[in-house]
């Protein structure tokens, strides 16, 4: 067996994609414009001059006056990161989208919907991202209120389409719903009313997890669940440490940092994002043709090769100013780094958490999932400007390296999981030259009792 893959029964329902999951997945995919627009409205606003001059004072002066003080140093300031790092309360929502879109997709098309968040991440990003450049033209100063205050719309749409969102047929199967009524829901949701296979399939898995314990205990002292465990806290966490994040929040600090102006920063910031954009769009439809493994191994490589030359070119040009071709090499390394990470880390590290667990733990293990992620979001997001000034262009080898861990780690450890049918998935486990190892004392001790 190759390393990593695994071969597993792959059941296929009936059904077609339909107009009723189709919006039901739009409206709830809006969550990830939600945290888009938190992450580059913060960015933003933290590179206008009015806002910093507002709140952040010393930072101002030192971006204006302070002479002897590095490039990487001037928007250093604890107090600057806790505004960033503060956005991330919008973390109780995002634990809940991708499992609602990885449960109302049909299989075959899982990658394709649940990647839908990050697109929508994007989007919402692209948004801001606008928003940001124009309120910066406006004369006055009050420019930056205009951005903090346009970036509450994502979440008033989302409030208001909650209302007719309905719940997923195995979340009406945990409720104990009546069999009927999930089944015209399954119905509705795939267009066929060949459904029996599919409902069976949820109503055995939910009585598997009626026998067992919590969920969060489950998944903490099974030894069946530690490679969903693994996957749940290591998969989110490496994404962090790409140091997309570190790009996303403080692109245009970033910028103005190795010498640009604020409105050219902004512009390039909204460059980066379309380009972001259009990469993620590609994943909608790259992840259920290729697979996860194959998006998550090239995209990591070729993350490596851009975030060890962004390191190459900031060295080299650590104390000079910044040439004209000197920025534009800088961002199209960044370019293509950011295309890289939209195509593949960027929303499969959303994806996969989101379909590997079996139901009896599955809300647990996805809110295992949103805090690994979020702990070092807000970690990385809160030191990062302060390790930016520390280490320089050698904060962009830091990150390089543990894109070499987590590449290596997809290849041994990660199996496939495409196409899969949602009940299926746990299968895979035991057929992974490594995990059946990890879960195989358990599977004895099961078989024992019978």
């Amino acid at each position: 067996m190759a390393v990593g893959f695994a071969v597993v029964d792959a059941r296929q329902y009936g059904g077609r994609v339909t107009a009723f999951v189709a919006l039901s997945c739009v409206t709830a995919a809006m969550g990830g414009a939600i945290f888009g627009c938190d992450i580059s409205t913060a960015g933003g606003v933290s590179s206008m001059d009015a806002f910093l001059q507002e709140f952040f004072p010393d930072v101002y002066r030192r971006l204006k006056c302070a002479a002897g003080v590095s490039n990487y140093c001037k928007f250093d300031s604890q107090l600057l990161t806790l505004f960033t790092s503060s956005l991330y309360i919008t973390g109780l929502l995002t634990a809940a989208v991708p499992l609602y879109l990885s449960e109302m997709a049909p299989a075959r098309y899982r990658g394709m919907f649940s990647n839908g968040f990050q697109f929508s991440l994007c989007l919402g990003a692209l948004l801001a991202t606008v928003v940001n450049y124009g309120a910066e033209k406006i004369t006055g100063g009050w420019g930056w209120r205009l951005s903090l205050g346009l970036a509450g719309v994502p979440a008033a749409l989302l409030t208001v389409g909650a209302i007719f969102l309905p719940e997923t047929p195995q979340s009406l199967v945990q409720q104990g719903r009546d069999r009927g009524e999930v089944r015209a829901l399954l119905q509705k949701i795939r267009g066929t009313d060949d459904v029996d296979q599919k409902l069976d399939d949820i109503v055995a898995a939910n009585a598997v997890a009626q026998q067992g314990d919590n969920g969060l205990r489950l998944i903490l002292t099974h030894r069946r669940y530690r490679p969903q465990l693994a996957m749940a806290v290591l998969i989110p966490s490496f994404t962090q440490l790409t140091g997309i994040n570190a790009i996303g929040f403080y692109a245009p600090v970033l910028l103005r940092s190795i010498g640009m102006g604020e409105s050219a920063s902004l512009l390039s910031t909204i460059v980066l994002v379309i380009v972001s954009s259009a990469a993620t769009f590609t994943s909608l439809f790259a992840a259920d043709r290729f697979g996860r493994r194959t998006l998550l191994l090239a995209g990591g490589a070729l993350m490596l090769v851009c975030e060890a030359l962004i390191g190459v070119r900031a060295e080299a040009r650590r104390r000079g100013g910044l040439s004209r071709a000197y920025s534009l090499a800088l961002l199209l390394l960044i370019g293509v780094y950011s295309a890289a990470f939209g195509c593949s880390w960027g929303p499969l590290s959303w994806l996969v958490p989101s379909e590997i667990f079996p139901l009896e733990v599955r809300s647990a293990g996805q809110s295992i999932t949103v805090a690994s992620g979020f702990v070092f979001t807000v970690f990385v997001a809160q030191y990062f400007l302060a390790m930016l000034c520390r280490m320089k262009a050698w904060l962009f080898f830091f990150f390089a390296g543990w894109i070499v861990v987590m590449t290596a780690f997809v290849y041994l450890f990660l199996p496939e999981t495409k196409r899969l049918p949602i009940e299926h998935i746990d299968k895979v486990w035991a057929e992974h030259w490594f995990w059946k190892k990890v879960i195989g004392a358990n599977e004895d001790e099961a078989s024992a009792k019978l």
